[in-house]
């Protein structure tokens, strides 16, 4: 085996790990966006208008 193969075999596994690290974080991001909604009471989201006078003063 030629080192060029040897790179480009190290670059495959690294590639490889980056992308199942990749998805290992995005699905705990999920699970994490999940639980936070779940844990918050739905609430109606404010209008700009709204936000923007109880800030005005500020």
């Amino acid at each position: 085996m030629g080192l060029k193969d040897q790179f480009q075999d190290k670059a495959k596994q690294l590639a490889e790990k980056a992308r199942e690290s990749a998805r290992a974080e995005a699905s705990e991001r999920s699970s994490q966006v999940e639980r936070e909604a779940q844990s918050q009471p739905q609430s109606q989201p404010q209008k700009a208008s709204e936000v923007f006078d109880d800030n005005f003063d500020k």
